[in-house]
């Protein structure tokens, strides 16, 4: 990315110091009429297109004085200034040349051969940037600034070099006229399951002083069949308005959504009906509830300021959420860096903090993108070696939560343009993102890549369902939680829908998690996943039945997550997040009663597998007893194998080996009934 914002003030220093010295180095007087003309067109005149200062007006008779006298050394220099303004890099680069070699003497401080390096590193020519740069560095009078901004043009120079000598595969594949159009669109977020896509889109229909102006709006489409995406459709007049709505952040359940709304362009303060802002783009939230979205709420004033927040990224548990804060000086957006908030026990956002230097750089961060996996966190820089625009990062999170150096994603995903707007896939194997690039649809199009093995975060796969009551069959709005067998530690807090009681909960691979499932005036129903060796697993659908508080010993509550090594009654650690919850939920219903039930399977002997499920029952009522549970309200029964989930005649009837040792395993198990309220 060239490095105009900081040293723009060069052109207009070098106008005024032309017009006042009155002596150039042309003797030609129509040449001389001419650039005068031209250098003092931005000033007197607007640019009819663009409604900026008229350069492009300024250029026409610049180029007129060079053609009068092509050896206009400041024609020359303030045309490339022109130029580089107006974007056209490779005719900057052309006059800033040629001035050089008319007279290289009026380059005192070496400044144009920074700037011409700059330039040449914009359109990709390295060699020559990085031959321009070791030039620059070697003046002595050098600008101390210009000299720092060098350093880092040849380190994004040396590293472009080494990238394209070694492409990494990239294959982008635009995805479809039923997501892009003609309008740009950008920003995607994918649901866990991958079969929802939500996006932004601009669009020509909000109005500024009574005028048809553009503006952004969300738009969501669904996989269909062949896995070809469906006709996005527009988001309802709750959530879309006539101001901006972007860069959009689902919940991987597709309920919850944050978004970026800013205010009326006219008036500077209206951010749409019933919304209320701090003073610039703010974020807000919004969550379905059946089919109905309700009316998106700020954020509140730990996240949202007087700056610019922007891009949210939410985390799988609902509980971190990453975002961009544009910082304003002087009423003007000059940096922007990546911030992290956490969600309160009370419910409430926690105060947003910044991202660490060495991910937060002096220079701009922006699209950030946490992974399902809770620990691979994506982002857009301009400020990290790169190959010279704003490139794409990854850094991982340690074991400490601690995260690591980004590590650039290489060519060519990265390119001397622009690239940000990332999204990863839940499995790590595709990527997303918005591009310009030839051959869409018009505007910014959404593509999609294979990501690179190196460069993926942790497959996450995700479990789906229904929670119901178990007498009525009616929804029920179970709490959920998911917890790291090993450490001890809630990975996923989620809920099921109210109305309908449908869920959908992330589960990264290569741990072991306990799930629990609660909801007042029901037993806890828990479960068991080992995500290690996942093998080909994609997703789990299972529906979870829940047990009335009322119900007297006709249902039996498996403890998923009680654990024995082979034929011992001692319990294991990880049973211990099991039951700390159990003794939580007998807490907290001081009026119940249970038994304690242990099962085993149908090998070996009868008596010794009837004393091993007591003794296996018996240390779960210890438990509880030793953290204070009165044993009055508990007793413990061991059934050895006389009530099979899986009868012996069902199992000989299995084909693998490894089927018929998990139907004997789902028989040695743990239960509960309630016998007493």
């Amino acid at each position: 990315m060239i490095i105009k914002q900081l040293f723009l003030v060069t052109a207009l220093f070098l106008i005024a110091s032309c017009s006042s010295a009155q002596q150039y180095s042309s003797k030609n007087k129509k040449a001389i009429k001419l650039f005068e003309m031209g250098k003092s067109e931005p000033s007197n005149t607007i640019d009819e297109r663009t409604h900026t200062p008229n350069f492009r007006g300024g250029l026409v008779y610049l180029n007129q004085a060079i053609e009068k006298d092509p050896s206009f050394w400041e024609a020359h220099m303030v045309a490339g200034e022109f130029c580089e303004t107006l974007g056209d890099y490779r005719a900057a680069i052309d006059h800033y040349k040629k001035a050089l070699a008319i007279n290289p003497q009026r380059n005192t401080t070496g400044s144009s051969y920074f700037f011409l390096a700059n330039l040449e590193q914009a359109v990709g020519d390295y060699d020559n940037a990085i031959r321009n740069i070791d030039f620059f560095q070697q003046f002595r009078n050098a600008n101390p600034e210009l000299i720092k901004k060098s350093h880092e043009i040849r380190a994004n120079c040396v590293f472009a070099k080494e990238s394209m000598l070694a492409p990494i595969q990239f294959n982008p594949m635009n995805i479809g006229p039923g997501i892009n159009t003609a309008q740009p669109e950008y920003f995607p977020t994918i649901t866990v399951d991958g079969k929802t896509i939500l996006f932004t889109r601009r669009i020509k229909d909000g109005r500024v002083r009574g005028e048809i102006a553009e503006q952004e709006d969300f738009f969501v489409s669904q996989l269909g069949t062949n896995n070809i995406w469906g006709t996005a459709v527009a988001m309802p007049s709750n959530i879309n308005t006539i101001n901006n709505e972007g860069a959009p952040t689902l919940a991987p359940d597709g309920r919850s959504l944050i978004f970026v709304a800013c205010p009326d362009m006219a008036t500077g303060k209206n951010y749409g009906e019933n919304r209320q802002g701090y003073g610039s783009c703010d974020l807000f939230f919004t969550k379905k509830l059946g089919s109905r979205w309700s009316n998106p709420k700020n954020l509140s004033a730990n996240i949202n300021s007087y700056n610019w927040e922007t891009q949210p990224s939410l985390s799988s548990d609902g509980k971190t959420m990453y975002f961009i804060r544009g910082i304003k000086s002087r009423g003007q957006t000059n940096n922007s860096d990546i911030y992290v908030a956490r969600k309160r026990a009370d419910g409430n956002w926690g105060t947003a903090e910044r991202l660490p230097d060495h991910i937060n750089t002096p220079n701009k961060e922006e699209s950030v993108l946490i992974h399902p996996d809770g620990k691979t966190l994506y982002f857009a820089s301009k400020g990290h070696v790169g190959m010279g625009g704003t490139d794409l990062f990854v850094s991982r999170m340690d074991a400490n939560g601690n995260w690591g150096k980004p590590q650039n994603l290489g060519y060519p995903i990265n390119t001397k343009y622009d690239e940000n707007s990332l999204m990863v896939s839940p499995d790590g194997e595709i990527a997303f993102f918005a591009s310009d690039r030839e051959g869409g649809y018009g505007g910014l199009d959404i593509y999609y890549f294979e990501m690179p093995e190196h460069l993926r975060p942790t497959k996450t796969l995700y479990f789906e369902g229904l929670v119901y009551d178990i007498k009525t069959r009616k929804p029920v709005p179970g709490k959920f939680q998911l917890v790291d067998l090993e450490t001890g530690k809630e990975v996923i807090y989620s809920e099921a829908d109210k109305i309908t009681g449908e869920f959908m909960v992330t589960l990264p691979t290569d741990r072991k998690y306990a799930l629990n499932v609660s909801y007042p005036g029901y037993a806890f129903f828990s479960q068991n996943f080992d995500m290690k060796n996942p093998d080909n697993l994609e997703a789990i659908h299972m529906d979870v039945p829940m047990v009335p508080l009322s119900d007297n010993g006709t249902e039996s509550i498996l403890l998923a997550n009680v654990f024995f090594d082979l034929d011992k009654s001692i319990l294991r650690k990880e049973s211990y997040v099991e039951l700390n919850k159990l003794v939580s939920f007998l807490n907290e219903n001081e009026n119940i009663h249970i038994e304690i039930g242990g099962h085993t399977d149908s090998r070996g002997d009868a008596q010794h597998n009837t004393t091993l499920s007591n003794n296996r029952a018996k240390a779960v009522f210890d438990f509880a007893i030793n953290k204070g549970i009165s044993k009055d309200r508990l007793s413990y029964k061991g059934y050895g194998s006389t009530k099979s989930v899986n009868s012996d005649d069902e199992i000989s009837k299995l084909g693998s080996k490894a089927e018929k040792e998990k139907a004997h395993q789902e028989n040695r198990r743990t239960e509960y009934k309630i016998v007493k309220k």
